[in-house]
């Protein structure tokens, strides 16, 4: 996909220039997508002049200008504020009808049809912070208005900053939230707990961070380059009266799958909640 971003004809717009939105400009950039077919648009001027600097895309406080000939509008601002940035665009967007993406959590495709007026084609996502260095997992679902050539453009925006997956269902995102979206702080919190454990052990707070790091790398790279489950290569290192086996036989007698299944419960639970 990526080879041919910079093939690409469709206006995009980006109504704010956070940090989620600065990385998936900066990964369509990178990727040949031309800067001169991207705008964002935010308050913070400042940001805005960053955000040009570095990629060279057209910036403006002027949301309604710039939607006016988008083919796309990726909505990246917070959820509480998402009614009062939408609701003013749709007039302007009325006969144009351009893809609408959105990026914020809790927000559903009624909610922006509502706001923004119905029969639009509309793309709900849910990217995560490791789109911050080009290595994201983003889930995505489109209403039925939304055309295949639709789908490929939501499909070159995020794959520009990792991996992209459809789902059939709008409620499978709950899912995508608890497993990749909120996910990478579950994975933050039991590095933190390896780093305690080895400076425990003896080892100097710089060695355990920098080891527990590279672990982590390792093992995720090792089984994404293979098609090998995750229970098999697990095994293939837990050698029979090992060390690995102890720590394993740990983790299984403290419930540690069980409460994994508890906490995804609780996240998905939670994204229903804000979804109202």
């Amino acid at each position: 996909m990526t080879t041919s971003l910079n093939k690409q004809t469709s206006r995009l717009v980006f109504i704010g220039a956070g940090n989620m939105a600065s990385s998936i400009i900066g990964g369509l950039v990178s990727h040949g997508y031309p800067a001169k077919l991207i705008t964002a648009t935010d308050l913070n001027a400042e940001q805005l002049e960053k955000l040009a600097k570095e990629t060279g895309i057209n910036t403006s406080t002027d949301n309604a200008t710039a939607v006016a000939d988008a083919d796309a509008i990726v909505l990246a601002v917070k959820p509480q504020v998402m009614e009062a940035v939408t609701r003013p665009l749709k007039e302007i967007i009325h006969d144009t009808k351009p893809l609408i993406i959105s990026i914020a959590a809790g927000i559903t495709i009624g909610n922006l049809l509502d706001w923004m007026g119905a029969e639009l084609p509309v793309i709900r996502t849910m990217p995560n912070t490791p789109a911050l260095v080009q290595a994201g997992a983003t889930g995505l679902f489109a209403n039925p208005s939304v055309s295949t050539e639709q789908k490929n453009l939501a499909d070159t925006i995020f794959s520009s900053i990792g991996l992209a997956s459809w789902f059939d269902q709008e409620s499978d995102l709950d899912a995508v939230v608890a497993i990749s979206g909120s996910g990478p702080a579950y994975f933050f919190m039991f590095m933190e707990a390896m780093e305690e454990a080895g400076i425990k052990l003896g080892l100097s707070a710089e060695s355990a961070r920098e080891l527990t790091l590279q672990t982590a790398l390792g093992a995720a790279k090792l089984a994404q380059s293979s098609d090998i489950p995750s229970a098999e290569l697990r095994r293939r290192v837990t050698s029979p009266g090992g060390t690995t086996e102890q720590a394993i036989k740990c983790f299984e007698e403290g419930g540690l799958r069980e409460l994994v299944d508890t906490a995804l419960q609780a996240a998905s639970a939670r994204s229903k909640e804000l979804a109202g």
